[in-house]
């Protein structure tokens, strides 16, 4: 049986705002689907260690860390429109980071062969001097950075992120970098308002961005063109040593906060494909990291999915079926992006 690192901690629960779309009862429902499942049972469960503010400077500023930490201690506030901060949110928000960081940890020191952390609040958007779109603190940049940092082994990673929103934060925080591939399925024109193709990165990390803007009606079919096209021809050439994922349910068709039409059956096949891809390029080495996802009985269901896709099983949870809608179909966009990146065979 695979070794699934899974960390995560009820602390996680304490971060949240009645009626905001980021509430502790997406964790909730996740845990419950697992408890319920015996998924739980097969995974390996690690408690996190929280993100040391040196850590959190590998990504961000430090005096928005100490700004973080201050506002927290003073009663918290909004950070901004979209971003609430609590008392507790710099512990917990510190405990997020840190519990991917424990999840590839584990990974690394082949304690297990792939994990999963669902952690909160979320970190894709947080950029190096704020905090953006729910997210606080950047939790897959900062474990990216550490891996690097701390694992000799580790010099280049990719970064996969097929959460609806483009990760901003991510993209900003390895623009110039060469050592760091990050690639981004998103529906665009859409918050945050980045992510155009032309956003390839700069400097010696020209190349190593790519972003795959997607029109609403995209749907599962569009998404596995994408894949074997453009994702599966970048990430041979880049050749990653560790692959993480920013794992956003919220491209399903049922979310309430977007419109690509995806469906859990393709979610599902998505997370097979990126595991077939750490075990051929990587040695299985591959961390998923829970985002975005505001439908509880799709997030839930899609990070089940995930786990049994982590497991080797061939199992499909999915109770809400797909969407009998035409899809709009990525052809095109594949023909540009093999073209901008020179992907062709």
């Amino acid at each position: 049986m695979t070794n699934t690192a899974y960390v995560t901690h009820p602390d996680y629960l304490l971060h949240t705002l009645e009626g905001h779309p980021e509430h502790a009862g997406r964790l909730e429902a996740v845990w419950q689907l697992y408890e319920s499942s015996g998924m739980i049972e097969r995974l390996m469960s690690i408690d996190p260690v929280p993100a040391t503010p040196e850590q959190l400077a590998l990504v961000h500023e430090s005096r928005y860390v100490d700004f973080v930490k201050q506002s927290a201690e003073q009663g918290g506030g909004m950070l901004d429109p979209d971003t609430y901060l609590l008392p507790v949110s710099y512990d917990v928000a510190c405990l997020a980071a840190g519990g991917l960081i424990t999840a590839v940890d584990a990974v690394l020191a082949s304690k297990a062969d792939n994990g999963l952390a669902l952690v909160r609040p979320p970190g894709h958007h947080a950029i190096a001097t704020r905090a953006m779109g729910f997210c606080v603190f950047n939790n897959v940049a900062v474990a990216a950075r550490h891996a690097q940092r701390s694992n000799p082994a580790i010099e280049k990673v990719m970064i996969v992120d097929y959460d609806v929103h483009h990760g901003n934060g991510t993209q900003d925080a390895f623009y110039d970098d060469p050592s760091v591939l990050y690639v981004s399925t998103h529906q665009y024109p859409h918050y945050p308002g980045t992510g155009s193709m032309k956003e390839i990165g700069e400097g010696e990390g020209k190349g190593a961005t790519i972003n795959m803007p997607l029109r609403a009606g995209v749907g599962s079919d569009g998404f596995r063109l994408l894949y074997e096209k453009v994702l599966w021809p970048a990430a041979r050439r880049f050749q990653p040593d560790l692959i993480l994922i920013s794992a956003g349910f919220d491209a399903h068709w049922s979310d309430p906060l977007a419109m690509l039409q995806l469906d859990l059956r393709g979610y599902a096949d998505l997370a097979r494909d990126l595991i077939r891809m750490a075990d051929e390029l990587c040695k299985g080495r591959i961390i998923f990291v829970m985002e975005g996802g505001y439908d509880l009985e799709v997030l839930s269901h899609g990070l089940l999915n995930v786990a049994y896709a982590l497991q080797g099983m061939d199992e499909l949870s999915d109770p809400v079926g797909d969407l009998d809608m035409p899809q709009q179909g990525t052809g095109e966009l594949v023909e540009q992006l093999v073209k901008l990146h020179n992907l062709s065979e």
